[in-house]
């Protein structure tokens, strides 16, 4: 790729898995709304390169073949700065089990288009209509199961939960429990007046009227370690609400280490919506992320998957 674009915009790589019969609309399938709205522009600009040769504005009719790769510049477009190390840990004919790192969002957000779990696997594998079946918070890393189309998409969200049979995450947390084993089962529910619109409360009895659309909610948690620093705790999943195992651990008084939402009060997290955390501020968290992992996942057909990575305090 020529040194003199300029490095501020942001490139966009795209193997060619199978042959096409035009590079148009093997892009037009593959960008955003608003890039598929400039593709014209972004040819007459010589933005578009096919094993790094330009395409001429003529030339954008052409077919590709197995095995070429097709790069985009985008002069006015940025990213935010994610981990792009996912992994492919388990496949079979419908599905794939891919270990998500912490800070990579799982799909679309306002900051990133493009370098998101599902935009990396549609474009990194022959699977271009890979579907999320769950997801996991940017922050959480760990085991995700992937449908590799629409049908089988269609086929397996509906009875996620018997194909998912078992969900394991570790997490550590701040403070010492005095118990070492705890099956923990609650109501869960947004809070209204919660500074915090995200976050998810245990609901108080004595004022029911504050938490709208309440869900039963059970983890089983397991003391594995205890450190100075904090505890490692085992978190089995029975059901899987939003932000559950977080919430649960928080007001057990034991948030997870690093979580910006459910630790100190949300303080950090408030504080990041207006301008970026210090060194000072992430020392006061004592990480980057939330040190929350879905480390194993079992399948139907007693099919275990396991996190390639072991959760550790840095």
């Amino acid at each position: 790729m020529p040194m003199s674009i300029e490095e501020h915009g942001f490139w966009l790589s795209l193997p060619v898995f199978k042959d096409c019969s035009s590079l148009s609309d093997f892009l037009v399938e593959r960008l955003s709304a608003g890039h598929q709205a400039d593709l014209v522009l972004l040819f007459e600009q010589q933005h578009v390169y096919v094993d790094g040769t330009p395409v001429r504005m003529l030339s954008r009719q052409e077919g590709l073949k197995v095995g070429q790769n097709v790069s985009v510049y985008f002069p006015a477009h940025q990213e935010g700065d994610v981990d792009l190390n996912w992994e492919l840990l388990w496949e079979n004919d419908e599905l794939m089990a891919v270990f998500k790192p912490h800070l990579l969002p799982v799909s679309r957000t306002t900051r990133n288009l493009y370098n998101t779990l599902i935009s990396l696997i549609r474009r990194q594998t022959p699977y271009s209509h890979a579907h999320l079946l769950h997801r996991l918070d940017t922050e959480t890393a760990g085991v995700l199961l992937v449908a590799k189309n629409s049908v089988a998409d269609r086929k397996w969200k509906p009875q996620l939960d018997k194909l998912m049979c078992k969900k394991i995450y570790h997490a550590w947390v701040q403070g010492q429990p005095e118990w070492n084993d705890l099956l923990f089962e609650c109501e869960l529910s947004e809070k209204i007046g919660s500074t915090i619109r995200s976050q998810i409360y245990v609901v108080d009895s004595q004022t029911p009227e504050l938490f709208p659309k309440p869900k039963m909610s059970k983890t089983a948690f397991k003391v594995l370690r205890r450190e100075a620093r904090g505890t490692l705790i085992e978190c089995e999943l029975f059901t899987g609400r939003k932000h559950q195992i977080r919430a649960q651990l928080a007001h057990l008084g034991i948030p997870v280490i690093g979580d910006k939402i459910y630790a100190h009060g949300g303080f950090y997290y408030l504080k990041r919506l207006d301008r970026a955390l210090t060194s000072t501020d992430l020392a006061v968290l004592a990480s980057p992320h939330h040190l929350l992992e879905a480390v194993s996942l079992k399948l139907q057909g007693d099919i275990w998957i396991n996190s390639p990575c072991k959760l550790s305090m840095k």
